[in-house]
């Protein structure tokens, strides 16, 4: 204790100091490193919105590339539709045209056969081919037109005679028979005009 007691007193005070230096570098490295955390905080706070802004801008982004995308296939669904029904549109106007050539085609056989019919000869095979034929006529929906007492319409009937003295006009003779494929008008009906009975 006495040695403790006789201990230069200049010496205690560097300990003092040099522990009181050593407590001021401690609070003052305690302090950078908090100053470092909130910097190191800050730094990833503005990373974040950095992110979320980056996030924001990318998730318009493909929301527009979204929609674009959808806008394009909806335009490719329909020019397809579209397309489909212009093809089939025309598939039946090709089926229809070749119908209605080959009933054309066949018109000039029924014009005989009937005019036989009219003359009593249409018996024994020859009645069964004009059946058989005007069947598949029927089937291919080909109507005949042009009775006597219809009303005369110059856009399906070819009037060859008028001996009408009205203004109503009525087929009065068929020389040859008319014939359509649903609207389609394959031949006018050549006829004689004359005044209503």
């Amino acid at each position: 204790m006495s040695e403790d007691l006789n201990q230069d007193p200049g010496v205690a005070s560097e300990d003092v100091v040099a522990d009181a230096a050593s407590a001021d570098t401690a609070a003052a490295a305690e302090a950078a490193e908090t100053q470092g955390v909130d910097e190191g905080l800050a730094d990833t706070e503005a990373a974040v919105v950095d992110a979320e802004g980056v996030n924001n801008d990318d998730s318009n982004s493909i929301e527009a590339e979204l929609a674009e995308r959808t806008e394009d296939l909806q335009r490719v669904t329909a020019e397809y539709t579209n397309y489909r029904r212009r093809v089939e549109r025309d598939r039946e106007s090709v089926i229809t045209g070749a119908k209605a050539e080959v009933a054309a085609g066949l018109l000039p056989i029924l014009d005989d056969l009937e005019m036989a019919e009219q003359h009593g000869d249409l018996t024994g095979p020859l009645k069964s081919m004009s059946d058989k034929l005007h069947s598949v006529m029927a089937s291919m929906k080909v109507e005949k037109f042009g009775e006597e007492g219809d009303e005369f319409d110059p856009t399906c009937h070819e009037a060859v005679q008028d001996t009408s003295s009205g203004d109503d006009k009525v087929l009065a003779a068929i020389l040859r028979r008319g014939y359509r494929l649903g609207d389609r008008v394959l031949r006018n009906a050549m006829v004689i005009i004359g005044d209503p009975q």
